[in-house]
């Protein structure tokens, strides 16, 4: 069995992939070679998984402790605190950029200053005050339990994994837009293989088995738009992606899933 293909090799790609987007603690790889990381990407929506999963486990464990609104927030923080805040960072710089910036190099420039200015401030408190009310309105739907679970418990796993094989499929048939040579994840930018894309478009199948089919089939439809529309604005405003821009796809995508699980269970 070749070297790359194996278990261990895919054990080592998992690894990266839950270094790269968490803030577990990973072991330095031996012998590590760049072209992991792209090859890594197949494993993405899975950290979308496991995040979903912490931050479900923190929703039921509290909600039997504290009130609903409560229980809400330290899911969210559970979260926020596993994956550095690595997505709601790049909501707020996407939104400084687009905001402040008149030009694609004013923009790019805008979005690699650490400051936070008054757009992203403004993007990401009403990301997070939408994001906590959505998921108190689901936490308090008087609906028969899916599988023995709390809709919240399914919300939180899916959207954090679907959202994710969203905002990561746009390396596949986008154009990174920064300077590549010296970008962090240039590895991801560059050609991804025909295995990374069906092994995370299968990851986002997984979620999708606990729902009804009529629900999965409107989530399909409704990510297939939402990447049309968040395809078109990217391209309009850059004429391509940044990581930052990934960042943002992720917490507009996890929005919209809190927001097709509310109106479908509430209509």
């Amino acid at each position: 069995m070749s070297k790359e293909t194996g278990l261990r090799h895919q054990w080592r790609l998992w690894c990266i992939a839950l270094g790269f987007f968490t803030r577990v603690p990973i072991k330095d790889i031996p012998d590590f070679k760049q072209h992991w990381l792209n090859q890594a990407s197949r494993y993405y929506g899975v950290v979308g998984l496991l995040v979903g999963v912490v931050a479900a486990l923190t929703w039921q464990v509290s909600s039997l402790l504290w009130p609903v609104s409560i229980a809400v927030i330290l899911s969210m923080m559970a979260s926020a605190l596993l994956t550095g805040g690595f997505h709601e960072d790049g909501l707020a710089d996407t939104w400084d950029g687009f905001g402040g910036g008149w030009s694609v190099e004013k923009k790019l420039t805008i979005m690699k200053d650490s400051r936070l200015g008054t757009y992203g401030a403004l993007a990401l408190i009403f990301a997070i005050l939408l994001k906590f009310q959505l998921l108190v309105c689901l936490a308090q739907l008087s609906i028969e339990p899916i599988l023995g679970l709390n809709i919240i418990v399914i919300a939180l796993v899916s959207s954090h994994c679907l959202s994710r094989v969203l905002a990561v499929s746009l390396i596949f048939n986008q154009t990174y837009v920064r300077d590549i040579d010296s970008s962090k994840v240039k590895p991801m930018t560059e050609q991804q293989s025909p295995t990374e894309i069906i092994i995370l478009l299968l990851s986002g199948l997984l979620p999708l088995t606990l729902l009804p089919l009529t629900l999965s089939l409107s989530f399909i439809a409704v990510l297939i738009v939402s990447r049309c529309l968040i395809v078109m604005w990217y391209n309009k405003q850059l004429g391509g992606y940044t990581g930052d821009l990934l960042g943002q796809a992720q917490q507009i995508s996890e929005l919209t899933i809190y927001l097709t699980f509310l109106t479908y269970f509430t209509h």
